[in-house]
């Protein structure tokens, strides 16, 4: 590549072509970069597929998986700021490679808590009860108290250190996923923009971000497969579980993606420790590419005004700034005169606000991907399987395509600051309006005996009915059951006063019964699981809007990225999309997850106690858990309105100042070229 035609058809002699190497191609390492990218969204966002089966499985609350999700962040955040200083200094390649090893490891790391844990007991019974449901949540005399509290009697400093460890762990995985992730998509565009032709680079930009953005959709697609199957696939107990997917207390193999990701992110970083520090700069633009340019760009080439066009030059121009003469300077005066400029950057009231309506919009999907899932299984009483199964196939196509939208009425509009406010704004306001029929599409909750009208979340033997004070109900027990008739549920056969089983076996599945129940109306068998919700078919309909609005609110990706370009100096682009990410990533992706996960906290109704500890919650008050859920969203919405509101204000104040300078000048123009003569006026008048 990069050779010169001679007159003998040859390749001129150049040093760097004698040593052909299939490296030393930028289309291989677009190639690479872009399944790399992929296979690093696929892991970082796996973990927000399988979020409330980790839940179940360490018995977390949501503001605690909140915060395990936003430690991806923190490595990652407090390095990022560096990677323009190190960016020219070191082997790009090379340290990209050195961080998806890194990652790889994370994604080991993350599934070590599986495999140093004892096996998963659904019903916090003893290994050698088999099947694990059976006697243990039947009533019994009180006489037998004693036997039903060896689950507490396991509680030890022993067993709170483990468990402390375990989340310990993930939490260590999530930081290292973060910092490995630093070095790949920064050095990654760098080294495309600096050897590919200066006409090539956005098309391969663009090829990158096309790809890397299926990866969270391929992330939620995994999780669907995966959740599928038994946590403890690889150490099944001998007479096998009892439990069905659509059991509440099934917990699917999240750990298994982990290794799935993990090892595609291996293979992946493999080539990059085969690139060049620097390979010879790509010579010739794409022959396909002219021939599209010449015949869809070809009435855009006579507006070079428009904000979405820029000349070859002007993208190695934009590279002024901080990341220019970083090179020149050692850590600590780099350190100093970051905060300046940051500062300096700060006072642009264009650049401000739209960042803090990013901010809001980041948010808003920080806590959409993470516990938009567990929304969907607790609202509407699906499986996480199915869940992720929607959301894979249908929010996220919707993000790109509202992305992709959006770059081409910028492009095709030729819109200016002041349309790409107006555009801004308008998706806003109809990403808000579709949000509107969320508050009213759902399912009520489960009449659950003894607790749905109750005020306490506490369970203990004042919440449940007297008919089952002659059983010895251990309080931490949950093997639900449901009365068909009356569609009430109960937390175990015990707390409904059933002393016998019945296994009723059919084709295809075998249907399990308690009876001789003595809360239940009649002594009415029960069936075990909980109930159906009646309105299930109304999550796909909940979904469809979900991602409109997504679609709607991604219309701003790029023309608030124009803004932002526009907005600054010339020379502070660089470092004004950096700031623009680190302040995306300490104000909205690192606290989202958190404030999200703390809501829906307050909606729970039922906590599952271990050790005397709050664990992971049962049951949710789903009007509430609704409300609050989509209410938050609608809050971070309306302030990127608000935000969007005042750049266009201030864009049509600055029109309007402008226009009134222009009429002001005019006159003294005019009045200098009557001063000057008849004679020089048909040469003047070109001004």
């Amino acid at each position: 590549m990069g050779a010169e035609n001679t007159p003998g058809g040859k390749a001129s002699p150049d040093p760097q072509d004698m040593r052909p190497s299939v490296f030393h191609n930028i289309k291989l390492f677009v190639l690479c970069h872009s399944l790399l990218q992929l296979a690093q969204l696929m892991i970082s966002g796996y973990l927000k597929s399988s979020i409330s089966t980790v839940e179940k499985r360490f018995g977390l609350s949501s503001q605690t998986s909140g915060l395990l999700v936003s430690f991806n962040e923190v490595g990652n955040t407090a390095l990022i700021v560096f990677v323009s200083y190190f960016g020219s200094r070191v082997h790009r390649p090379r340290m990209i490679g050195y961080g998806a090893i890194l990652v790889a490891l994370a994604g080991l790391l993350m599934t070590l808590p599986h495999f140093i844990s004892e096996p998963y007991r659904y019903d916090n019974t003893s290994p050698e009860d088999m099947p694990q449901d059976f006697k243990a949540s039947l009533c019994l005399p009180t006489t037998s108290a004693p036997a039903r509290t060896h689950s507490n009697g396991n509680c030890s400093s022993y067993t709170e250190t483990r468990h402390l460890s375990v989340v310990g762990i993930m939490f260590v995985a999530q930081t290292l996923l973060g910092v490995g992730g630093v070095p790949i998509q920064p050095f990654g565009i760098s080294y495309i923009d600096d050897f590919a032709h200066n006409s090539n680079s956005p098309l391969y930009l663009g090829i990158l971000f096309a790809v890397t953005m299926m990866g969270p959709g391929l992330a939620f697609g995994l999780g669907s497969l995966m959740l599928r199957l038994y946590v403890d696939i690889n150490q099944m107990p001998e007479g096998g579980i009892s439990l069905t997917i659509k059991d509440p207390r099934w917990v699917g193999a999240w750990w298994l993606g982990f290794l799935i990701a993990a090892g595609s992110v291996a293979l992946a970083a493999i080539p990059y420790f085969f690139f060049p520090k620097e390979m010879p700069k790509e010579k010739h633009e794409l022959q396909f590419r002219r021939k599209v340019l010449a015949v869809t760009d070809s009435p855009a080439r006579k507006g070079k005004d428009s904000p979405s066009k820029q000349s070859p030059g002007e993208s190695t121009k934009k590279q002024d700034g901080l990341v220019q003469i970083a090179p020149n300077l050692t850590v600590i005066q780099f350190i100093k005169v970051f905060p300046r400029v940051l500062l300096q950057t700060l006072r642009h009231p264009i650049f401000l606000l739209v960042v803090l309506s990013q901010v809001c919009l980041s948010s808003m999907a920080a806590g959409m991907a993470t516990f938009l899932p567990k929304f969907l299984e607790r609202q509407f009483s699906i499986t996480a399987s199915y869940a992720n199964l929607l959301i894979g196939c249908l929010s996220f196509p919707s993000v790109i395509v509202g992305i992709v939208v959006g770059g081409v009425l910028v492009k095709r509009l030729h819109l200016g600051p002041v349309g790409c406010g107006a555009l801004c704004l308008l998706g806003m306001l109809l990403c808000l309006f579709f949000s509107l029929p969320l508050f009213f599409i759902g399912c009520p909750s489960h009449q659950i005996a003894g607790i749905t009208h109750q005020t306490s979340a506490q369970p203990g033997p004042e919440l449940f009915p007297s008919c089952m004070e002659v059983c010895s109900c251990p309080s931490d027990g949950f093997n639900p059951v449901c009365d068909p008739s009356t569609r009430v549920e109960y937390i175990t056969p015990c707390h409904a006063g059933c002393s016998s089983r019945v296994v009723q076996d059919a084709l295809d599945k075998s249907q399990v019964f308690y009876t001789n129940c003595s809360c239940v109306a009649e002594g009415n068998p029960v069936m075990a699981g909980s109930c159906d919700s009646t309105c299930s078919h109304l999550v796909v309909p909940f979904l469809l809007l979900v991602s409109l609005g997504s679609a709607l609110a991604c219309l701003t990706h790029t023309p608030s990225f124009m803004l932002i370009l526009r907005g600054v100096k010339k020379e502070d682009k660089t470092l004004a999309v950096g700031i623009q990410f680190m302040f995306l990533r300490i104000l909205a992706w690192m606290p989202s997850p958190v404030i999200h996960g703390s809501a829906i906290d307050t909606t729970c109704v039922h906590w599952a106690l271990s050790c005397g500890r709050r664990a992971v919650c049962r049951y949710y008050n789903n009007d509430l858990l609704r409300n609050r859920f989509i209410g938050l969203q609608f809050f971070f919405k309306t302030g990127s309105v608000i935000c969007f509101a005042l750049v266009l204000a201030i864009l049509r104040q600055q029109n309007k100042e402008a226009r009134t300078k222009e009429s002001r000048s005019s006159p003294a123009v005019e009045q200098q070229l009557l001063v000057s003569g008849p004679g020089k006026k048909p040469e003047d008048s070109r001004v």
